[in-house]
């Protein structure tokens, strides 16, 4: 049996052990290995490592134009409201002064509405006293037709002399005024 063995351990070491490759497939997988990573290192790797470049910028870029969007967004809003405020300010303002305004179209329609009833109350007055200037004139001579017929009955001549008439009428009016004047000094 010890031939056996050896037998078999001498077999084994003419053999090539199946785990074991033979030295000329490990010099021709190290060279095709060597070669294969040169080729890859050469062109592939640098694409790979352009297109991740590419991609990290695009991230990166992304990113830094969502940022700065982002900045903008916050710089609009900003404006938008630094404008809506000067908006509200410049409302009020325009209400302020529209409210000035009306107060002062009141106070000058108030004071030509014043101005003007007091010309209507003035024209009023003086075509007043002008009706009453004429009444009274009309009254005289209405007085003064009845008292020379009177006259003329009581007397019993004719007063056709106008200067007489007028005398006649001017002194009866001045008793019948003194009369009247007395009686409301009396009361």
């Amino acid at each position: 049996m010890v031939s056996s063995t050896l037998l078999a351990g001498a077999l084994a070491a003419t053999e090539p052990s199946p785990l074991l490759p033979h030295t000329s497939e490990l010099i021709v997988g190290l060279v095709a290995f060597t070669l294969l990573f040169l080729f890859l290192r050469a062109k592939v790797f640098p694409m790979f490592e352009k297109a991740y470049a590419e991609r990290a910028q695009a991230i990166e870029g992304g990113l830094r134009r969502a940022e700065e969007a982002q900045a903008e967004a916050a710089r609009a809003l900003e404006q938008y409201r630094a404008q809506l405020a000067e908006a509200r300010t410049e409302a009020a303002r325009i209400r302020d002064e529209a409210r000035e305004q009306a107060r002062v179209i009141l106070e000058q329609l108030t004071t030509e509405a014043r101005e003007t009833a007091a010309r209507i109350v003035t024209r009023g007055e003086e075509q007043l006293a002008a009706e009453r200037q004429q009444v009274v004139t009309q009254l005289r001579a209405e007085i003064g037709r009845i008292s020379v017929e009177l006259a003329e009955r009581i007397v019993g001549e004719s007063l056709a002399d106008d200067e007489r008439q007028r005398r006649v009428v001017d002194r009866f009016l001045a008793e019948l005024e003194s009369s009247t004047a007395t009686t409301a000094e009396q009361r």
